[in-house]
């Protein structure tokens, strides 16, 4: 057979692949889309409701006024710290726990993997729950200093956070290549120290991705913040129970305005997070 007849059934086969293969491509836009329209949807209806809001009053923004506001400010400052607190604890946890569970079989392997799941699959008031009658338990010092005060808004949001950043570490370090790692053991390096040099450099884009989790969940924790660390204006208020407090006294405009400052505020920390994972990985 001819080059060019070749060349004309491959074309021909080509395009019957292309043409089959149409409907598939198609089926799974319209289905992504739809949720990211959703997504969408959401944000621009929030939006359009603060600027329409705004347009008509003739008066200041919502989203102005909100940041002008003495108890949002304190409600910022408290979640930029808390969300900060929370995502680096929940890194020094997750870590190791990542890292063992990865590299290293035991007895109960499973059971404990099953545990540290608990915090994902719980309804976050549960988590709550569970955490005030904890302290119950324990002396009535310890407790009056976290209880209902700003520590218990970290450890609330540590609780959610840590279980994701967890997930995401021990996913980082099992795709990491263990040869590299028995090849520095053989040379003389200590197990600390082939972590220290050869596994955690490999994984500073697995820890980027688990601080960012832990970050955003933090910002959107929002029930065992209710229960374990309360609501009280100008002490445990963050931005999640703030949208609930303005929504409890009928201040819709404030609380959509306060959600938007939410949702900007995770896109920044997300953006950021592709960016600088971009540059390590020489994109």
């Amino acid at each position: 057979m001819s080059s060019s007849g070749t060349q004309n059934i491959h074309s021909k086969t080509e395009k019957l692949k292309v043409g089959s293969d149409l409907p598939f491509y198609l089926i799974f836009s319209v289905i992504g889309s739809i949720y990211l329209f959703l997504i969408i949807g959401i944000l621009a209806a929030d939006a359009a409701y603060i600027f329409g809001e705004s347009s008509e009053e003739g008066s200041e923004n919502p989203i102005l006024r909100a940041l002008a506001d003495p108890n949002i400010q304190y409600s910022i400052k408290l979640t930029l710290i808390s969300c900060t607190v929370s995502t680096i604890l929940s890194l020094w946890v997750a870590i190791p726990i990542g890292y063992l569970l990865s590299r290293f079989n035991f007895p109960g392997k499973n059971f404990l993997d099953a545990i540290l799941d608990i915090p994902i699959v719980l309804p976050p008031l549960v988590v709550g729950l569970s955490l005030l009658i904890l302290f119950m338990f324990l002396p009535e010092s310890l407790r009056d200093l976290v209880v209902y005060q700003i520590p218990a808004v970290i450890l609330a949001q540590f609780m959610v956070a840590a279980a994701f950043a967890v997930r995401t570490l021990r996913a980082t370090f099992d795709q990491i290549d263990r040869r590299r790692e028995q090849v520095a053991l053989t040379l003389g390096c200590t197990r600390a120290q082939a972590f220290g040099m050869v596994v955690l450099p490999e994984a500073r884009r697995g820890c980027l991705t688990a601080a960012t989790l832990a970050w955003a969940r933090s910002l959107g924790e929002f029930g065992p913040l209710l229960i374990f660390a309360g609501a009280t204006r100008g002490k445990t208020e963050v931005l999640s129970t703030t949208v609930f407090l303005e929504l409890s006294i009928g201040n819709l405009e404030a609380a959509v305005a306060v959600s938007l400052i939410m949702v900007f505020a995770a896109v920044v920390i997300l953006v950021i997070a592709r960016v600088w994972g971009s540059r390590e990985l020489g994109v």
